[in-house]
């Protein structure tokens, strides 16, 4: 049987998820879930090299605690701080579960992408219209692959997950003009 344990901060440069299985008395740990960058730390700045006013290119992610039982990965990057709500930046699912590494500016081999709030299926970088705004990449195990196409939205992604979802990591950079 899953439990998800908690939610808990290692390293001030990621968040995790930690699970385990068994019996109340017999639970085995599983290893955390985590997604971090080695270009910027958890809360910390995101460099101008990857946002709207730079290359424009996606930071490197690393991913470690795979659960058991993963069958794809989801990666949702948002801005809950946009002026006319969330703004996606990044939409890709199917994502092998083996994938340890995203590689600056890459698509995992056989990863699908969704579309995001620019229109596009591409990475779109930060660039807010004002003050400091909070980037969420957001990483979610599924026992399952989502049946969907390519440039499906956010919303559909989402309700294709719901009673899906092993476990979840996250990972938030700031940036400001």
């Amino acid at each position: 049987m899953f439990y998800l344990i908690s939610l808990v901060s290692f390293f001030p440069i990621l968040l995790t998820v930690s699970c385990g299985y068994g019996t109340e008395e017999g639970r085995v740990n599983m290893p955390a879930f985590r997604l971090f960058s080695p270009a910027f730390a958890n809360e910390g700045s995101i460099p101008v090299r990857y946002t709207g006013d730079g290359e424009d290119v996606s930071p490197p992610l690393e991913i470690s605690g795979i659960p058991a039982g993963t069958a794809s990965l989801v990666l949702i990057v948002d801005d809950p701080d946009a002026p006319g709500g969330s703004w996606e930046h990044l939409i890709l699912f199917n994502i092998p579960p083996g994938t340890e590494k995203i590689g600056e500016g890459e698509i995992p081999e056989g990863a699908v992408r969704g579309k995001n709030s620019f229109g596009i299926l591409e990475y779109g970088g930060p660039a807010p219209p004002s003050g400091t705004h909070r980037y969420f990449f957001k990483l979610y195990a599924l026992y399952k692959k989502l049946s969907l196409q390519e440039g499906s939205f956010k919303g559909e992604i989402e309700k294709a997950m719901a009673g899906h979802i092993l476990a979840q990591a996250s990972l938030m950079g700031k940036y400001k003009r």
